[in-house]
């Protein structure tokens, strides 16, 4: 029990903590896309005063016109870039500061975002930046935001295991399972895959954590458990697998070299 009321402890500070970063974060991006609005407005009211107050001449205002579209051509791509980035962080927003996600394959923490990159870090603490115009077009795995996630856990056993054995590791493992229903959802499955050169069953357990993959380190403590719990079952069962019979041929080197005479 107490380790229970630890354990959920730890969990609120850290989500206090994520929390907290993330909405400095969010305040930094805001004040980032604060100042590129006013720089804008600023712009367009110079603009619309010249206009107003007679300034702007024809002359006057085709100079400008020039002068933007030069501007256009030369930072057009980079406004496209901002523009996109500014989608992907303010409407998209597949993530939040702390969330642990998976890009192209590897699983990293949000550890800051700002309005034309983020910065994640990756599962050696190696800090890796995105451009957010990238990330747009990426397919992205949030771990914080998924329900509760499955796991599985294959193992092989002989196939002359009996019904009976197998029978009863299934009544074990669902034992240990609905021992633990603040680790583990009671519904789980104990399948075979297949069957493997007509002595190994490849079989596989499979089941629903109460929890999402975010917190890494408890998901591996308990697949941990689970796998020694397994490992003492196939011990009490006297479950094993055998390799198969292989034949091996045995020569000696030096019966097959003629022996050579001769006087001393």
């Amino acid at each position: 029990m107490m380790v229970f009321v630890f354990s959920f402890q730890v969990n609120v500070y850290l989500e206090r903590k994520s929390l907290a970063y993330s909405l400095n974060d969010t305040k930094t991006a805001i004040k980032q896309l604060n100042k590129l609005a006013t720089a804008i407005t600023v712009v367009v009211i110079i603009i619309v005063w010249l206009l107003l107050m007679g300034v702007a001449t024809t002359e006057v205002l085709l100079f400008i016109s020039s002068q933007m579209l030069l501007v256009v051509f030369v930072f057009g791509n980079t406004a496209k870039v901002v523009f996109e980035a500014i989608i992907f962080v303010f409407v998209m927003h597949p993530f939040d500061v702390g969330d642990r996600c998976v890009i192209d394959g590897v699983q990293m923490i949000v550890e800051e975002m700002n309005i034309l990159t983020t910065v994640f870090l990756r599962y050696d603490n190696e800090k890796i930046y995105y451009p957010n115009a990238v990330l747009a077009t990426r397919y992205i795995s949030n771990f914080y935001r998924s329900p509760f996630m499955g796991d599985a856990v294959e193992f092989s056993i002989d196939v002359s295991t009996t019904m009976e054995t197998i029978g009863a590791m299934k009544a074990r493992l669902k034992t240990y399972i609905e021992a633990k229903p603040q680790h583990w959802n009671p519904n789980h499955s104990v399948v075979v895959k297949e069957i493997v050169d007509v002595n190994k069953m490849h079989m596989a357990l499979y089941m629903t954590h109460t929890m999402n993959h975010q917190n890494m380190g408890e998901k591996t403590n308990r697949r941990s458990d689970l796998v020694f719990e397994l490992k003492k079952i196939f011990e009490d069962l006297t479950i094993k697998y055998h390799l198969l019979p292989q034949e091996v041929q045995l020569s000696n080197p030096a019966a097959s070299t003629p022996r050579t005479g001769g006087r001393i």
